[in-house]
């Protein structure tokens, strides 16, 4: 039997690129057959301010590809959007 408790000492790592995501905080559970949904991340900040807010993600179960003893390893995409006036062009 695994424990909440047990998830929140261990590092979340996106096996896309080997970086850590951040901590699990929460779990998301469907009330009416007990499943997982998905796990809530808090993502690292850098560096400390108590005025910072903290930046959660959530994960789907589905994208957990591993939990081992030290690290949970997971299929994450970051959805990423481009503001076409901060994009360069290059003539040549």
């Amino acid at each position: 039997m695994a424990r909440i408790s047990d998830f929140q000492v261990k590092d979340v790592v996106n096996v896309a690129d080997g970086k850590k995501l951040g901590n699990i905080i929460d779990l998301e559970i469907d009330q009416t057959n007990g499943n997982i949904i998905s796990v809530i991340l808090t993502k690292p900040t850098k560096g400390l301010n108590f005025f910072s807010k903290e930046e959660e993600i959530a994960i789907p179960w589905s994208e957990i590809v591993k939990i081992g003893e030290d690290v949970i390893l997971v299929r994450y995409k970051m959805n990423v959007e481009i503001d076409e006036k901060s994009t360069t062009s290059l003539k040549f």
